[in-house]
């Protein structure tokens, strides 16, 4: 198994000299841009290189991530993603001919965007024959192993490289690393990676490693076979309720049939970055233009501390999706991936998450200081005159005041709140308490005007006792453009920017039963089964999607 190429707690020899050699585009761009102000409809399984390769907690749509690239940057820019998860953001901007950045603590995350992104192989022939190779070595045993006793299967276990039996996360279920795997699993996994871990070459290697890994998904005894439909359509409770919960019964899928089934979509992913690749060398007269190696960098840092890899005032487009709070411990929940791939997490790289809770108890003034001082890094890494845009989404208010706060602080001026509804995904938290749950986020987009410094925090914050009548009125300028439908977090978001422009947003609490309470009382109704808020009795529109208008930031 060779590791990404830069590892979690690896430090680079000074900062990235990102175009040394290139005129700076910034100022010779034919027209300014202007801000996206529409929501762009979410389009999540049309690109095999993210849809179906290997499961995440969180992954954007890529097409939406596409238009943003396109509309703030050029050709040849640089790119940021400073919490770049499997890599929407950096895999994207370097097929769109840009120098992608990608960041991430979790190494688990790297090598999947890694292993997406590299345009090594002259074509996918070298894969498949590794793969051949690993069938001929591991049907015949694979199907012993389908049929073997216990008896049997504690012998074969004891000849086999496992790694070692850690102790899980204190809110698992299972106690130790083996718990998560019957016995047929653990032997099974053990001789399908030993077969993928005899072969020399590095990049085919990793990809047979990336679709064992996405085996691994469905391999273990947190997956949650979904009712009435194949044993093999569902996913692991690690990704749907964020912890390790095993399964009442346990669904054992055939070992070779599962890993087949994901080194198929590892290969439809690898052909289809390939196939781009090719395109892009025919369209330039021959001269290679999609070069990983060139334009694909790989760091596993703490995105507050990005200035010591990549030079301040070098980045042109930065787009980044934060971790939410406390609803994701990324790197515990990672460990079922990191531990058996052999991928070192560092003691402060789990003191470095932006999250709170997890092993760590990290606490809440963690996450805000940790989510403010990498904003306040990214624009100090953004050239002058260029674009940053962050997803968001949580129902603590302080949260979004931290991001809005840093950001003016920094110098920047907010130009976009756009909330993105569409192909939302409901987990079964989100089904049982629908009206009370965000279903979908807000991008928030800032310019760094040239010649911007930092400010001083705002002044004149309103009163403790005139909260109650501000969120009042917030509520009737919001409800008052005569929409008669629209969806829980486009409203919110709505008053988090109003709410921000009477600078009420970093001292104000709104609980979401309240939230629906004050919507009740004003005559609207929930109705669950469109994810809307109607006036009254009114029938649900056709139309379901709904962009309550944000007033222009100035």
């Amino acid at each position: 198994m060779h590791p990404p190429q830069i590892k979690a707690g690896s430090r680079a020899s000074g900062p990235l000299p990102w175009r040394a050699n290139q005129p700076d585009r910034s100022a010779t761009c034919d027209a300014p841009i202007e801000p996206l102000l529409e929501a762009i409809p979410a389009a999540r399984q049309e690109d095999a290189r993210h849809y179906g390769v290997h499961p995440y907690f969180t992954r954007r749509p890529p097409n939406v991530v596409r238009k943003y690239i396109e509309h703030y940057s050029h050709e040849g820019d640089v790119v940021l993603d400073p919490f770049g998860g499997t890599g929407v953001t950096a895999i994207e901007a370097f097929l769109l001919g840009r120098q992608a950045i990608h960041n991430d603590l979790n190494p688990f995350a790297n090598f999947i965007a890694e292993s997406i992104a590299d345009t090594t192989l002259a074509s996918t022939g070298p894969l498949r024959e590794a793969f051949a190779r690993v069938e001929n070595a591991c049907t015949a045993p694979l199907a012993n192993v389908d049929s073997a006793s216990d008896k049997v299967l504690s012998a074969w276990r004891k000849k086999l490289p496992l790694p070692a039996n850690i102790r899980l996360p204190r809110n698992s279920d299972a106690e130790c690393f083996y718990d998560l795997f019957t016995p047929r699993q653990l032997v099974g996994l053990a001789l399908l990676k030993q077969a993928i871990d005899a072969e020399a070459e590095r990049v085919t290697q990793n990809l047979l490693s990336l679709a064992w890994s996405a085996a691994v998904a469905k391999l273990n005894k947190t997956f949650l076979s979904a009712k009435g439909r194949a044993a093999s359509r569902g996913g692991s409770s690690i990704f749907s309720i964020y912890r390790y919960k095993l399964a009442r019964e346990c669904v054992e899928l055939p070992i070779w049939a599962t890993f087949r089934g994901r080194f198929l979509n590892v290969l439809a992913a690898k052909e289809e970055v390939l196939r781009l690749r090719d395109y892009r060398h025919r369209q330039s007269g021959g001269k290679p233009v999609l070069d990983s190696r060139a334009s694909f960098r790989v760091l596993a840092e703490d995105a507050a501390a990005l200035e010591e890899f990549i030079r301040p005032d070098s980045v042109d487009y930065i787009f980044t999706d934060p971790p939410y709070g406390a609803f994701i411990s990324y790197l515990d929940l990672s460990i079922l991936w990191n531990h058996w791939l052999g991928f070192h997490v560092s003691d402060q790289a789990r003191q470095d998450e932006a999250i709170v809770g997890g092993e760590c108890a990290l606490s809440e003034d963690h996450y805000k200081a940790k989510l403010a001082q990498s904003i306040s890094t990214c624009f100090r890494l953004l050239k002058p005159g260029r674009w940053l845009s962050v997803v968001f989404q949580h129902w603590d208010a302080s949260y979004f005041a931290t991001i809005l706060e840093t950001a003016e602080q920094s110098g920047a001026d907010l130009k976009a709140a756009i909330t993105q509804t569409g192909d939302v995904i409901w987990s079964m938290h989100k089904k049982k308490y629908s009206a009370s749950v965000l279903a979908g986020e807000m991008i928030l987009t800032f310019f760094k005007p040239a010649g911007s410094a930092t400010r001083r925090a705002r002044a004149n914050q309103p009163r403790a006792e005139d909260l109650p009548d501000l969120l009042d009125r917030a509520f009737e300028v919001c409800l008052g453009n005569g929409r008669s439908a629209f969806t829980s977090e486009a409203l919110f978001n709505r008053l988090i920017i109003e709410l921000w422009q009477r600078r009420a947003l970093g001292c104000l609490t709104l609980d979401r039963r309240e939230f629906a309470a004050r919507l009740e009382r004003r005559g609207w109704t929930y109705h669950p089964r469109q994810h809307l808020w109607l006036k009254g009795d009114r029938a649900a529109p056709a139309d379901t999607e709904f962009q309550l208008e944000l007033d222009k930031p100035t």
